[in-house]
């Protein structure tokens, strides 16, 4: 499958793996691993996934999750359930990533698209990384779906470009 675009249904046998937030932030103890089925998840949802190359690297720190952390409260007044950042490092980086954002709830999840299952179905990889991307899937629908080619640029991923979508 090549992408995904509005108006397309939400694949089928999509998971992903995390660690739930419990609302500690110390980065010394974590639970185990999960596995979240995206596909059933989402029929109930509206949800934004975001896949960045790397947890902790300088564009998705300083820039990707800061803009999503910023404007968590509008994306929920534009009905938005959950944002689900996804990558290809495993659950226990993506949770410390978590943490150390200081998300605390179920609000923003970390998750692993573990060996890049999920982003490789829609060709969205570059190497062994995701692209950057954001898909908006409500309640098993896509209604938004891009990637950044600009390099360094969270122009279509970020969250004020998600906004101006919903």
């Amino acid at each position: 499958m090549p992408g995904l675009k509005a108006g397309d249904s939400f694949p089928e046998g999509v998971k992903f793996t995390y660690v739930a937030p419990t609302g500690q932030l110390d980065l010394t103890t974590c639970g185990l691993p999960i596995k979240y089925d995206a596909s059933e998840e989402f029929k109930n949802k509206k949800v934004v996934i975001v896949a960045v190359p790397g947890a902790f690297t300088p564009t998705c720190q300083e820039q990707h999750v800061t803009s999503y952390l910023a404007n968590l409260d509008n994306l929920k007044a534009k009905g938005v359930d959950q944002v689900v950042f996804i990558a290809s490092n495993d659950h226990f980086v993506m949770a410390a990533w978590g943490k150390a954002n200081g998300v605390k709830d179920d609000s923003i999840l970390f998750m692993s698209d573990t060996g890049l299952a999920f982003s490789k179905s829609i060709g969205w990889t570059k190497g062994d990384r995701t692209l950057r991307y954001a898909i908006v899937v409500d309640h098993g629908k896509v209604v938004y779906a891009d990637t950044d080619d600009v390099p360094k640029s969270i122009g279509k991923s970020g969250a004020e470009a998600v906004l101006s979508k919903l």
